[in-house]
């Protein structure tokens, strides 16, 4: 099973991915509601906005997002009742993640040693956007210890 993160933004979808492509690279794919069947009852504006916006962030796995054009009584609201963690394989791609997307943004928990063991730090995106990067601690030390096993098992 894979988890594709999909988000909904008010006009300025492709604007914030051109920016989550700055900081996962990855193909920007962007179709826009003019481009879809019936987009001759949409406004000019309409017509602009995202009809669907992707990037890669991982293996087979995207972020995908949409604007709300208000047709069919569909209100963007905005909240912080969902985020996107991010598990990244290095404490250094977790800074370089956390630097890059709260940027502009507010951050809630700088990144730092959690008492639980992770690497971890949360914050709100300049799009409004809640993230969190969780970088495991655990993994690197269970890794070195399976690599230390067969130093001991040798003997």
């Amino acid at each position: 099973m894979k988890l594709n993160p999909y988000l909904n933004f008010n006009g300025n979808a492709e604007e914030a991915f051109r920016f989550y492509q700055s900081v996962f690279g990855g193909e920007l794919v962007v179709m826009k509601m003019g481009d879809t069947p019936g987009a001759e009852n949409l406004s000019e504006a309409e017509r602009n906005m995202a009809m669907h916006v992707s990037i890669p962030i991982g293996s087979g796995q995207f972020l995908m997002a949409s604007d709300c054009t208000g047709q069919a009584g569909v209100q963007l609201q905005f909240g912080n009742n969902n985020y996107i963690a991010v598990s990244p394989d290095s404490r250094d791609e977790a800074d370089r993640l956390f630097n890059g997307l709260s940027s502009g943004g507010m951050v809630e928990m700088p990144m730092a040693d959690m008492f639980w063991g992770d690497y971890f730090g949360s914050f709100k995106d300049k799009y409004g956007v809640y993230w969190m990067i969780i970088f495991e601690n655990a993994k690197v030390a269970s890794d070195s210890a399976k690599a230390a096993v067969p130093l001991f098992e040798s003997n």
